[in-house]
């Protein structure tokens, strides 16, 4: 029972506090000038969750932007539970008006409630391909997210039931695919973008409880 206990809150964890997804980027609109990008970011991921981003563009011959993203969602309790992701984009295909993107992010989040606090380290892949224009684009997105290593603190309640159950470092086999379309439009230095998909398990074999995810947003170039 306590092992069973404690994989199902690394599995609470896959299913609940995974992807705040990272920025998205209309290489077309970038302008050089530009170095800067701030994004702020709402949406449906297992809940309402709310997300600040922030991108730097370097100065290379493969365009590339280091982000760093801070997501939290809408309870009773502030910052109870939140996803940070550092990491970085490239685009690195561009044929025409056809363009790929492969994003990688460190990932570092916290869960919590009545029974357990969960801390989580672990990894976010994923790739962008469509169509981009200077003031609109279209694309597909594919990704995994992956819980790696999780330290679980149970609370005093949770002994009381469960008197041998042990906190800890425990390393989860979980991670969850995502895959959909998103778009976006320019309008001057701001883009709005949309976002809209579905997940499921690494095994596909279930789904969360909310199997599908909406986001909208604003990027600001500076």
């Amino acid at each position: 029972k306590i092992q069973m206990k404690s994989n199902f809150y690394i599995s609470l964890l896959s299913l609940i506090a995974t992807n705040s997804f990272s920025q998205n980027i209309n290489w077309r609109s970038l302008k050089n000038e530009q170095k800067h990008i701030i994004s702020l970011n709402t949406g449906l991921l297992y809940g309402t969750t709310i997300d600040l981003g922030y991108g730097h563009k370097l100065n290379t011959k493969l365009p590339m932007i280091l982000n760093a993203e801070f997501s939290t969602s809408f309870g009773d309790t502030a910052l109870d539970d939140f996803k940070t992701k550092i990491g970085a984009q490239a685009e690195v295909l561009k044929i025409g008006g056809f363009s790929t993107t492969l994003k990688a992010y460190g990932v570092f989040r916290r869960f919590e409630n009545d029974n357990a606090q969960l801390l989580n380290f672990g990894s976010e892949l994923s790739a962008v391909s469509g169509y981009y224009k200077s003031k609109w684009y279209v694309a597909g997105e594919f990704g995994f997210d992956k819980a790696i290593v999780t330290h679980i603190k149970h609370s005093d309640v949770l002994k009381n039931y469960y008197p041998g159950i042990k906190s800890g470092w425990y390393i989860p086999t979980g991670g969850n695919f995502f895959y959909g379309v998103q778009s976006g439009f320019a309008l001057g230095r701001n883009d709005l973008n949309l976002r809209a998909g579905t997940m499921a398990t690494q095994d596909f074999n279930s789904t969360p409880t909310l199997p599908f995810y909406f986001q909208i947003g604003i990027n600001r170039k500076i």
